[in-house]
């Protein structure tokens, strides 16, 4: 694994950071989904990391698998609620997000929108021009999201420890514990 942060020598300013949402801002819940905004936990440090990246980066996104609301499990008003709890808190600690990007569809389709597919990726560079993907960052906790990352020519960052993913290590570039410790390695890197 490599650490890409010299790509800001040739640019001034990243691109775009896309983070996935369960399991880097916030708590998965094992065997189930993120149904209710009440459900919606933060994972520790991960408002001041976002609140630290929304000075790093020119746009964040969000691309999230949601299935659960393919399986009827949720539907998209609920996890409207969830994604405008989510804001909220991000932005009153000083953050923001651009856009939401999410995939409703079931793993068994094969929706070109589902991670690792990279149709999230590819809508956003259309609503985002400028958006310049070598330049930018894919950051998740899963195999999917670092396949996601590579095949769009992103820096990946791994949070965790996710072993299915580590079987590919040229697709992950960087590991951290948390959102929070990968928020102040970039912070450092700038301040050099």
């Amino acid at each position: 694994m490599r650490n890409n942060f010299t790509k800001i020598q040739s640019y001034g300013k990243w691109s775009a950071l896309f983070l996935d949402r369960d399991g880097v801002i916030n708590e998965r819940i094992s065997n189930d989904y993120v149904k209710k905004a009440e459900d919606f936990v933060f994972l520790p440090g991960s408002l001041e990391a976002i609140r630290k990246f929304s000075s790093f980066f020119e746009e964040i996104f969000i691309v999230t698998n949601q299935q659960g609301i393919g399986k009827g499990l949720m539907t998209v008003e609920e996890l409207k609620l969830v994604h405008d709890k989510m804001n909220a808190e991000i932005e009153k600690t000083g953050g923001k997000i651009s856009r939401i990007y999410f995939c409703s569809d079931l793993k068994s389709t094969g929706s070109i929108y589902r991670k690792p597919q990279v149709g999230m990726g590819l809508q956003a560079k259309r609503e985002y021009p400028n958006l310049q993907f070598k330049y930018s960052f894919m950051v998740g906790d899963t195999r999917s999201d670092m396949e996601f990352g590579y095949r769009l020519g992103l820096c990946t960052v791994l949070i965790g420890s996710d072993q299915k993913a580590l079987e590919k290590p040229y697709i992950v570039e960087a590991c951290y514990k948390n959102l929070l410790d990968f928020a102040n390695d970039l912070e450092n890197y700038v301040k050099k």
